[in-house]
């Protein structure tokens, strides 16, 4: 379900962008806005639903359903062919870079006759975008450092978020083989980097000839890279790169451990079997005296075959874990057993929410949670943001469902941290409610002396329990503001505020070399979803793998604590 809807998503995204490259009515580009948001917020597989339901999707129309269905049953949206062909490449390369929007992209390709990245370098040398309405010296520089972030990247990762659904899907499928007995993805994407360059599929089967083929034939490969016996290699609709590997049963422990690496992982490993008279490669570990396999059904029985506890994915990373797992002093990590409720989401009262409150309550309760705190934007988001009045409309409505899903529903805020540290509303309101989390959503760009003391000055409010997604950063398209960590840690920890890791897979922030340091301060982190549909709350266990990246416990996170602690945790910060 989730490449499906994700698929479509993406159409509908693309579609959008070359409207408004192509200067379409505002009305028509809204339309599809609205498709690509109400398809990501689809709880249902949208291949299963017939015409009457597509049509019937809150947000999608007789037209926009009808686009979906010829891409369901084609592959293919003749508009979105189209409206490629129409639209010059180099706009959609322009709008890549941070800062640089439709509108803007337009203007400076037809104004300044800008028609690549290194036109557009030097258009800024020469400062000829100032002369543009609307741009600047302020503009030119942004772009400038924009342009230089860019081509300081490695350019052939991607976002996790835009490698999970195709590989689960790929997964999926490949499971419903017959001779299929175990499968996998593996890779940086299984340590749940932030990152990843391409797909790694690992597959235990008795005959490997039908799962290459399979992979090869499936109708989401465009290209076959490499067919050989061993390894597959062939490029998706998502346009990444998936490897294909597959070996016996009692191979499957040791090549999970070996190709899920990392690499300073594995290297670690495999000198510890070294030194215990043993071999360790993807087929197994071995007694080099005599050759005879010792484990590698498992991982489980790898690592304890070299004397250490089982090490999970995300800890993989060479940064004390092996030493850690050796002498059986590995926390143990926290897990999405572990969580009780999630403490920040929105519902469709604050103007980005995609479900109503109910749903989320609903989707909340399915989850097992046993709390669920709806922070809709709060007055000083003038787009989103609710009014102090409507705040008390919603609170008659969270009354009204209070006892309808077995989930306790907390009333809360999400904060806007203004220039000055100031947060929405006033003291004597903002104590009526349960939960406040407190972000920064404006003037991104400051020097960060400024964002640290912005954020310090909320942190001292009484109401402000939670600091959500710190750094601000969206992974792939917005780089972090900078922020000094270790006055931030500090301040948590004299006002007794907790610091969020978001589990949006956009964002993972706090990152886990920030929840490290965290951890190793003694600092509360909540684990949230920041989730604006239903299908959002979800992304949890993308939390959970940060959070476990970091090292943390559920003794770490507030939310992993049954409602009296954290209603206590609240009111201690208040006191």
């Amino acid at each position: 379900m989730a490449w499906t809807n994700e698929d479509v998503a993406r159409q509908f995204a693309e579609i959008t962008t070359l409207l408004k490259l192509s200067g379409a009515d505002p009305f028509r580009v809204r339309a599809y806005e609205r498709a690509t948001g109400a398809v990501g917020a689809a709880t249902a597989d949208l291949s299963t639903l017939d015409d009457a339901a597509l049509a019937a999707l809150k947000g999608v129309g007789a037209s926009t359903a009808r686009k979906i269905r010829e891409y369901l049953d084609t592959g293919r949206i003749g508009m979105l062919d189209e409206l490629r062909a129409a639209v010059p490449p180099v706009l959609i390369e322009l709008t890549r870079i941070p800062g640089v929007g439709p509108k803007t992209a337009r203007l400076i390709h037809d104004a300044l006759g800008v028609d690549s990245l290194e036109g557009l370098r030097d258009a800024i040398a020469a400062e000829r975008l100032r002369e543009l309405p609307g741009l600047g010296a302020k503009t030119e520089a942004n772009l400038r450092e924009a342009i230089a972030r860019i081509g300081a990247k490695d350019t052939g990762r991607v976002p996790m978020a835009n490698a999970i659904a195709i590989a689960e899907e790929l997964c999926e499928r490949l499971a419903r083989l017959r001779q299929v007995r175990r499968v996998t993805y593996a890779g940086s994407l299984r340590r749940m980097r932030e990152t990843v360059g391409d797909v790694d599929l690992l597959v235990a089967a008795d005959d490997p000839a039908p799962v290459h083929a399979a992979l090869r034939d499936c109708d989401l490969v465009t290209r076959v890279v490499a067919a050989g016996e061993a390894k597959t290699s062939v490029l998706t609709r998502a346009g990444l790169q998936a490897d294909l590997r597959v070996v016996d049963v009692d191979a499957y422990g040791a090549a999970l451990v070996y190709f899920t690496g990392s690499k300073a992982h594995n290297v670690r490993i495999r000198e510890r079997a070294v030194r215990r008279g043993l071999t360790l490669n993807e087929y197994g570990l071995f007694d080099r005296a005599s050759g005879a396999r010792v484990a590698g059904r498992t991982e489980a029985d790898v690592y304890g075959a070299l004397g250490m506890a089982y090490v999970p994915p995300p800890l993989r990373e060479d940064t004390g874990e092996v030493e850690a797992a050796a002498a059986g002093t590995l926390p143990d990590v926290v897990t999405l057993h572990d969580v009780r409720g999630d403490l920040h989401g929105h519902s469709d009262w604050s103007g980005d929410g995609k479900a109503t409150l109910e749903q989320m309550v609903a989707g909340a309760a399915a989850r097992g949670h046993r709390y669920w705190a709806v922070t809709d934007h709060a007055e000083d988001l003038p787009l989103n943001g609710l009014s102090r009045e409507r705040m008390l409309e919603r609170r008659a409505a969270i009354a009204a469902l209070q006892n309808r899903y077995g989930v306790r529903i907390l009333e809360g805020a999400e904060l806007n941290i203004g220039a000055d540290g100031r947060v929405d509303y006033d003291t004597d309101f903002l104590a009526s409610f349960d939960f406040c989390v407190a972000s920064v959503h404006t003037l991104m760009h400051r020097p960060g002396v400024d964002q640290t003391a912005r954020i310090v000055a909320a942190m001292q409010h009484p109401s402000v329990t939670a600091i959500g997604h710190l750094t601000g950063r969206i992974i792939g398209r917005r780089e972090p503001y900078d922020v000094d960590l270790d006055a931030i840690l500090d301040a948590a920890l004299r006002t007794g505020t907790a610091l969020e890791v978001n589990a949006s897979p956009r964002r993972l922030d706090l990152s886990g070399e920030m929840v490290r340091r965290a951890v190793d301060a003694g600092v509360t982190l909540t684990i949230s979803c920041d989730a604006h549909s239903v299908g959002d709350l979800a992304s949890m266990r993308y939390g959970i793998a940060t959070a476990q990246r970091g090292w943390a416990t559920a003794a770490d996170v507030l939310n992993c604590r049954e409602l009296p602690a954290l209603l206590d945790f609240v009111a201690a910060k208040r006191a």
